[in-house]
């Protein structure tokens, strides 16, 4: 097995790549779809991002199919990178529905496809896209030992999984799961709102499954955050007291909106890595002092952009 030593999880910031290899439809990639991916890519390694994260989903495939053209364009980018993806979403085709497929000869196959596209010859980490209420966890656990066996998969996690369903997953393996992917925003605050609201009538409204953060945290399960910039709604595509207090600290500190947005998530002590999904040059370079410095904000100001988000005081 070859490619990058990088433990799994590790990084300040992940890539996501779904926003490469053209429209979402079926249709076959052009050579400005490879073009632009190869422009974002770059961008990525540029700014410190050495983790790319897809799904066999991501533009029907595409994604997968356009990053593996710039792949075997580039001697030695296999090396310099940690290769994610993920397996158990199966959309809309026909007369059948979308689903969850957590099948273990589905996962199987889904990894191998994933392979072809990606054209190497394992991934780093592979994540379960979303809860197949259907699956079967020792089916499950069957099938991503025997990926790991084989060499085509180093290591495991999950998506959109709460503590208690990672840890019921988990009895059922001997390989540790080490990531669970969540959407987490300034914007998407459920996940730390839980904490606060216990006790409180508005609690049963929140919805996140409290003990998550603290299960993953005791466990060694990295967290990742996707939709971490929020769509721009902090960073230009909003004019809000949070957008404006996002401009005001990216001034004071010497950086720019989109790191204030992201320092947000990663000055958790949950160790949270945000997933960038924008694929405009500009703004990638735009999240380089998140992906190489600590973040630079006080308990006070981090309080503040929480309180400016939620548009009211804590409980």
């Amino acid at each position: 097995m070859t490619g990058t030593a990088e433990p799994a999880g590790t990084g300040r910031l992940v890539y996501g790549c779904m926003g490469l290899g053209g429209g979402w439809d079926r249709a076959p990639y052009t050579a400005q779809d490879i073009g632009h991916a190869e422009t974002a890519i770059e961008a990525a390694l540029a700014a410190g991002i050495t983790t790319f994260d897809h799904a066999d989903i991501y533009r029907h495939g595409k994604s997968e199919s356009v990053f593996g053209e710039v792949l075997s364009r580039t001697p030695g980018l296999r090396d310099r990178i940690t290769l994610q993806t993920k397996c158990g979403i199966r959309l809309a085709d026909g007369d059948r529905p979308g689903r969850y497929d957590l099948r273990g000869a589905s996962i199987v196959q889904r990894v191998e496809e994933s392979l072809a596209r990606l054209r190497t010859d394992h991934v780093d980490v592979l994540l379960l896209h979303r809860p197949d209420p259907l699956a079967r966890p020792e089916e499950i656990a069957e099938a991503l030992t025997a990926l790991h066996d084989q060499g085509l998969v180093g290591h495991f996690g999950v998506s959109n999984m709460s503590g208690a369903q990672i840890a019921h997953l988990q009895a059922h393996l001997d390989l540790p799961l080490t990531v669970n992917q969540l959407e987490m925003s300034l914007s998407r605050r459920d996940w730390v709102e839980a904490g606060v609201l216990v006790n409180t009538l508005a609690a049963a409204a929140n919805g996140f499954p409290l003990g998550t953060l603290e299960y993953c945290s005791a466990q060694g399960v990295r967290l990742q955050a996707w939709g971490a910039l929020a769509q721009g709604r902090y960073t230009g595509a909003e004019d809000t007291p949070a957008a404006r207090l996002v401009a005001a600290l990216a001034v004071a500190k010497g950086t720019t909106p989109e790191t204030i947005v992201l320092w947000w998530l990663q000055r958790h002590p949950a160790g949270i890595a945000p997933v960038i999904g924008t694929a405009r040059p500009n703004r990638i370079h735009a999240c380089r002092d998140a992906a190489v410095r600590e973040p630079a904000l006080t308990h006070e100001e981090w309080y503040k952009l929480w309180i400016a988000a939620r548009g009211a005081p804590l409980p």
